[in-house]
This record gives structure tokens, C-alpha cells and sequence, in this order.
């Protein structure tokens, strides 16, 4: 069973969730595309899977196999780190395409592509600013939990 069913499986049966359940919150019609995604004979599509993390309460990251933390951590933002990662964002973006890097084989990107890129690299930002705030804050200030 590929990996990506095999933790799709795992995070649905922790939540004491049915194949149904899953199907029915995820917008498919029955619970054969589940089981088929599930036991590998059916592929999930990219922009299906942050649907599944969220369902499953988990993260894409986890159900693609990047990493072995199943659980979505709880990182609130202030309103000035979400104006810093947003501008860091398109400040990125908009140097990827100016300078043509934005290419596949010579070929233009497409929308979905380009739409999994920025979601990547937000991520990606998100992950650097919690880290920062991890290594630079100083101890006083963190709350112990």
C-alpha cells in the first residue's frame, strides 16, 4: 500500500472515522474511492490532498511522507507576522516570475502548478518565522508548556 494511503488509513481510523464519513466530508459520492485511494489502486490528486490533511486533522506534509509528525501543531500569527509572511511571499513570487524561473523543460508553469508553488512556499515561510521565534525568543518570554 503506498504510503500516502497507508497514513490517509492510519489518521481516519485514530478519528474513529468511516470510509463513509470520509467520502461524504470530502465530496465524493461513496466510500469505493476512499478504499481505493486507501489501498493504493487509486492515486490522490495534488490539490485533494490539504483537503484530506484538514479532515483528518493532520497535515499534507504528514500524508505525503515528509515527515513522521501526524499532528497540525496550534501556531497563532500576530498580525504582523501575517503581513511579513505575505509580503515575503509575493516579494518572492514576483522575482521567480520576472526572471523567468517559473519554467518547466522551457515551458510555462500552469495555474494549478503555480498555485502549489505559492501554497509550498507559504508553508515553507510559516515553518522559517515559527522556527525564528523558537531560536530567538528569549526564555522569559516563552510560555512553558
Amino acid at each position: 500500500m503506498p504510503d500516502i494511503g497507508k497514513r490517509i488509513r492510519l489518521k481516519r481510523e485514530e478519528l474513529n472515522m468511516t470510509q463513509e464519513e470520509l467520502a461524504s466530508r470530502l465530496g465524493y459520492k461513496s466510500k469505493t474511492t476512499i478504499a481505493k485511494i486507501e489501498n493504493g489502486t487509486n492515486d490522490i490528486v495534488q490539490s485533494k490532498v490539504a483537503a484530506f490533511a484538514d479532515v483528518l486533522n493532520t497535515t499534507p506534509a504528514y500524508l505525503m511522507g515528509w515527515t513522521e509528525e501526524p499532528n497540525m501543531q496550534e501556531v497563532t500569527f500576530s498580525s504582523r507576522d501575517k503581513q511579513d509572511i505575505a509580503k515575503r511571499l509575493e516579494a518572492t513570487l514576483n522575482d521567480l516570475e520576472s526572471n523567468e524561473a517559473l519554467m518547466f523543460s522551457g515551458q510555462p508553469l500552469d495555474d494549478a502548478t503555480k498555485e502549489l508553488l505559492r501554497l509550498s512556499l507559504e508553508n515553507s515561510l510559516r515553518i522559517a518565522k515559527v522556527n525564528a521565534k523558537e531560536k530567538y525568543t528569549p526564555k522569559k518570554y516563552k510560555n512553558d508548556k
